[in-house]
This record gives C-alpha cells, structure tokens and sequence, in this order.
C-alpha cells in the first residue's frame, strides 16, 4: 500500500467516524458504533470500513442499517474530504476488538485464580499458634 492510499484511508477512517457520530436516520443503527479501520484498495474505488458495534445484540441491525445508507454515509463523508472521487463503501463486522478483549478477560480471571489460589495456600502453611500483635499480658 503505498502512502497516498494509506493517507486516504486514514482520512476517510476519521470522516466517516464523525459522520456516525452525528447519527443516523435509521433507528436499526443502535448502540455505540466505532470505526476501527479502513482498507482502500490501491486504485481508490473500493473501501472496506471495518466497524465495531457494542453491545453485541445491537450488531446484526446495526451493520444492515450502514449497508443500507452506505450511499448517504459516502455523500457526507465526501463533504468532509478533499478528494474528487471517494471509493464505494463496504462495511464489515470488526471482530478484533471483541476478540481482544475476551482474552484480556480471561488472562484477568487466570491472574485472580492463580493470585486466589496462592493466598490460600499461604494462608494453609501458617500454623494455628501465631503470635498475636498485641503485647503479652494484655487481654
């Protein structure tokens, strides 16, 4: 990809998120949509908008919506740009995002079970006659 294509993509990335911002007509576009990355091919005629839609309930609709007004979606965009001709937008569903973070989910379980775990263990190596912080003599 060469830079001018790589510069396109990261300005339409930007416009297109400001144009979601904004809202749309289509009360199926629900939820908090973020555009995570734009493909562009190398002839600018077509762009893959990779969109994250949470919560998860919300992404079927939400996804058909943009396909739906991916036209007007361009034609606000393109106020947005300065380029004569923008590429034809087609959404996809970014699931890395959710991926990441159901790892980052389960690492953080593994952590508390290990760090639960050791605590237990610590607290079953410790004999039952320890001495108190009080001093001796004083009940």
């Amino acid at each position: 990809m060469n830079q001018r294509v790589e510069r396109v993509a990261s300005t339409l990335r930007e416009a297109l998120q400001a144009v979601i911002a904004r809202g749309l007509a289509d009360p199926r576009a629900r939820g908090l949509i973020t555009v995570t990355e734009v493909r562009v091919t190398d002839d600018l005629k077509k762009a893959d908008v990779f969109v994250s839609v949470l919560p998860d309930e919300h992404q079927e609709l939400t996804l058909h919506s943009l396909r739906h007004a991916a036209r007007h979606i361009r034609r606000q965009a393109g106020e947005l740009m300065a380029l004569r001709e923008l590429p034809e937008l087609v959404f996809k569903t970014d699931r890395g995002i959710k991926q990441q973070a159901a790892v980052i989910e389960a690492l953080a379980k593994v952590r508390a079970e290990r760090q639960q775990t050791a605590e237990s263990e610590a607290s079953d190596d410790q004999p039952d006659n320890q001495p108190t912080d009080q001093p001796e003599g004083r009940a």
